[in-house]
């Protein structure tokens, strides 16, 4: 998979029934080509301003195309590196990349669009391929995120030193949370931005892609007024589930700050949505696992312990591999789709039971 935060394609190898996690193969990542990353850019832009009914704007097509054959390009050479081949897999899952996610209003479902070409990754591996897990949960008035949930609620079996109830925190692009129960009931939603108007703020300054290890925001100050004025958006006052599109939140509100104040305060925001949103667990937490690119970052880091009462490990502290959870999330998922096992809840997208989701198809 991609992420929202395009930084590069994710790729991890699992031995699993779609229950039970048998083994954890490798896993690894590779650059998204800058010429990918271009046309990515440009068919979001279009997806912002395409009407519903209308046919999709041609870059679509184009964009698909090359994302798919980079994954397969890229999986070449990380499988190689492991000895590996694609006669070797049973199976791949393939979510390709969100341009496009609105979530359902009270007016109607919401609309979603994953990059990524099923057909042609099973025709240009020989594999059979999952691909589009979330089309079938928003047609059916879901959100269609988050479903990394039901693999959160599987790695916890074998956390170390924490178990349910517990809480998941992942952070990409945008920030997202699962609440596994003590009874393993699944809880989970969008808490806020993630990483992705960090690095906006950072890339239109010119200062790099990221915010490299959190270290702009922790050198800044927090604008207290200003993230209050944030935290105002409808969206957190919301109960679950929720979900929200990589660009629902930008950089513009800290636009006439310093480098430093408005990367501590767009950090500061992401620390206090997800406290906010662990605030209304339906039980005491043991503790947070923090996965995704936040977690390297020191500020977002140092900002949840200072605002959390309970144990904060990242995903390593915990036995897991942070950088190959949502990889490994996917191979999970497709192992589910092959199954004909649910991949989305009421508790996790709204939908009013249970779902299958993804769809297969043959080399």
């Amino acid at each position: 998979m991609s992420g929202t935060s395009l930084d590069g394609i994710d790729m991890a190898v699992l031995e699993t029934d779609g229950h039970q996690i048998a083994r954890f193969g490798p896993s690894g990542e590779a650059p998204l080509p800058d010429n990918v990353r271009a046309l990515v850019l440009e068919a979001i832009e279009a997806g912002r301003s395409w009407a519903r009914g209308k046919p999709e704007p041609a870059v679509f097509a184009l964009a698909e195309a090359a994302i798919t054959e980079a994954h397969v390009l890229a999986a070449v050479d990380f499988l190689k590196s492991h000895g590996l081949g694609f006669k070797d897999l049973d199976l791949l899952g393939f979510h390709g990349q969100t341009i496009l996610h609105e979530p359902p209003t009270a007016s109607g479902p919401g609309r979603t669009r994953q990059l990524g070409d099923g057909p042609l990754m099973a025709a240009l591996t020989g594999v059979r391929t999952a691909f589009d897990f979330r089309s079938a949960d928003v047609a059916a008035g879901g959100q269609g995120a988050p479903l990394v949930p039901v693999y959160h609620a599987a790695l916890s079996q074998a956390a170390k030193d924490l178990k349910p109830p517990l809480a998941i925190v992942n952070i990409g692009g945008v920030a997202n949370v699962t609440l596994v129960g003590r009874d393993g009931a699944l809880h989970a939603f969008d808490t806020g931005p993630g990483n992705g108007p960090l690095d906006q703020w950072v890339s239109g300054l010119g200062l790099g892609r990221f915010d490299q290890d959190g270290a702009l925001s922790a050198s800044g100050r927090i604008d207290a007024a200003l993230l209050d004025q944030m935290l105002a958006h409808p969206f957190f006052a919301a109960q679950g589930p929720k979900s929200l599109d990589r660009y629902d939140f930008n950089a513009e509100p800290v636009a006439s700050l310093s480098a430093a104040d408005g990367a501590a305060t767009l950090a500061a925001l992401v620390v206090r949505s997800i406290a906010l949103a662990l605030s209304r667990a339906p039980e005491p937490l043991t503790g947070v696992i923090v996965c995704g690119g936040g977690r390297h970052n020191r500020a977002i880091m140092a900002g949840l312990s200072n605002h959390l009462s309970m144990p904060i490990l990242g995903a390593e502290q915990a036995g897991w591999n942070g950088d190959a959870t949502e990889a490994q999330a996917f191979a999970y998922l497709a192992a589910r789709t092959l199954k004909g096992l649910a991949i989305s809840f009421p508790g996790t997208t709204g939908v009013s039971e249970p779902m299958t989701g993804g769809r297969l198809v043959a080399p």
